[in-house]
Order: structure tokens, then sequence, then C-alpha cells
């Protein structure tokens, strides 16, 4: 086998091996949410395909999971879009404006973002409770929005330095204010990084656990990942096959939007990165 063979032959071991490290617990998950018996890897037990843990999941009122999932869609959502509401105009400003010590204000927003959560939630969970806040979706919303937006004001910076300043600077020429410029000349072009963002910001909300544990108490606004958590049957048991249809239900939203927008996300995140 030529040098080349051997390249391509080792490149294409390495994608089978990341393809099965990746997809494989997903694989598990689906075969033990679709299996009678959890163990069914066991010698002895084998495969045997029933539908009962995902009607379980969607019908057993006690479990709560619609709920879960609707505060999680919920939460999630308002908190991608005011993510990208708010880092858009930022990084604007950071990319257009003459503003001084802007490298400098950019690394204190990396700095701050990287303060374990854990450290905080104490003082969180007693400022949402001044408030009032305790189990509503704006307890998840305003630390969401705060804990991802570091990220997304970075992936938008870099990608508004790419979009070319001659065409705010026509429209602005032509009589739009900055604001204008932004809105009607800007965003447009940047719409797949805009994009890429709001649903990396969408993924990291919809994942986010520790918030979710300490600063909800019940159905009304807790999420999927705690909620999933915290399926537990009589005498401490775990429902191994209801948490696992749980969890493919969950996947099942953020897998199609990554891969109906793909495209989008890759054209976002790759522009961004490479200069010209």
């Amino acid at each position: 086998m030529s040098g080349e063979g051997q390249v391509r032959l080792l490149y294409r071991a390495g994608v089978l091996g990341m393809a099965v490290f990746a997809l494989g617990p997903i694989l598990y998950m689906a075969l033990t949410a679709a299996s009678v018996r959890p163990d069914f890897l066991s010698p002895g037990t084998g495969f045997e395909f029933t539908a009962a843990h995902f009607l379980s999941v969607l019908r057993t009122t006690s479990l709560h999971f619609p709920d879960y999932l609707r505060n999680s869609l919920v939460v999630s959502g308002i908190s991608a879009a005011l993510c990208v509401g708010i880092a858009s105009p930022a990084a604007y400003a950071i990319t257009r404006l003459p503003l001084p010590g802007r490298m400098l204000f950019l690394l204190c927003i990396l700095a701050v973002s990287m303060f374990p959560p854990v450290s905080m939630v104490s003082y969180l969970f007693r400022f949402m409770g001044t408030l009032g806040l305790i189990n509503t979706y704006a307890a998840l919303v305003l630390p969401y929005t705060a804990w991802i937006l570091p990220l997304s004001l970075w992936i938008l910076t870099s990608y508004f330095a790419q979009v070319p300043a001659d065409l705010d600077r026509a429209a602005v020429v032509d009589g739009c204010t900055r604001l204008a410029a932004l809105r009607k000349v800007v965003l447009p072009v940047a719409a797949p990084g805009i994009f890429s963002t709001a649903l990396l910001a969408f993924i990291f909300a919809f994942n986010e656990f520790l918030f979710a544990l300490m600063l909800t108490t019940d159905h009304a606004a807790r999420t999927v990942p705690v909620g999933i958590a915290l399926f537990e049957g009589l005498h401490g048991e775990i429902p191994w096959g209801v948490v696992m249809a749980a969890s493919v239900l969950t996947t099942v939203p953020v897998v199609l939007l990554t891969l109906v927008f793909q495209r989008r996300i890759i054209q976002g995140l790759t522009r961004g990165a490479v200069k010209g």
C-alpha cells in the first residue's frame, strides 16, 4: 500500500473511531429506551422491543415530562434571543467604533465567564429569593443570559470583523444612523453567524443543569435535565427504561435543529474564524 493509501486508511479509521465514540452512547440510550429489560446486553437476556417506556413518559402525568420539555424550550429560546439581541449591537460597536481598550474589554468578559457556576449558585439563590423569583422562568433566563453572553459576544465579534466596514459606511453616507445600518445592512449579511450563535446559545441553555436544579422547585419552571435526573421509582430504584426514553425524546429537538441547519452553523462559525 502506498503512503497516500495509508494516510487515507488512517483518516477513515480515525473518522470511524470518532463516530463510534460519539454515537455509541446515543445508540445504547435508544436501545435501552426501546428494550423491555435495561440489561439486554447481559448474557442470556437478549433484546425485546417495546414502546411502553416512551408511552409512559408521555402519558404519566406524575412525571410531568411535557411540562419539563416546554419549560426548557421556553427558557432556552428566550435566553438565546436575549444573548443575540444584546451581543449583536455590542459586537458591532466593538468592531466598528474607535473604542479604546477593546481587546482588554473582551478579555475581561472572557475572564468573568470562566468563574465556575458552582461558586456563584448560593449567592444567586439568595438574590433570586430576595426578588421572589425562585421557581420562575426569570430565575433561569437571567443567569443563563449572563452565562452565555460572553460566548455569544466573542463569536459575533469574530464574525462581524469579517463583514466589510465599507457596507455600513456607505449606509451612513446615504443617511442611515448607526443602528439603522446595523439593522438594514450588517445583520442581513451576518445572518449565518447570528443564527449559529443563537443555536449554540439555545443548546447551552437547554443542557444546563446546576442553576435549574437550585433555582426551581417543581414542574412549573423545572427544565428537562433536572426533571430526568429526578425520575425515581418506588423503593428508590431508577427506572432506566423511562429515563432513557425521556433522554431520547429530549435529544430529538436539538438533533433535528442541528441536522436541518448544520450548513448555516458551519458557515457561520468558519467564516468568523478565517481572515478575509
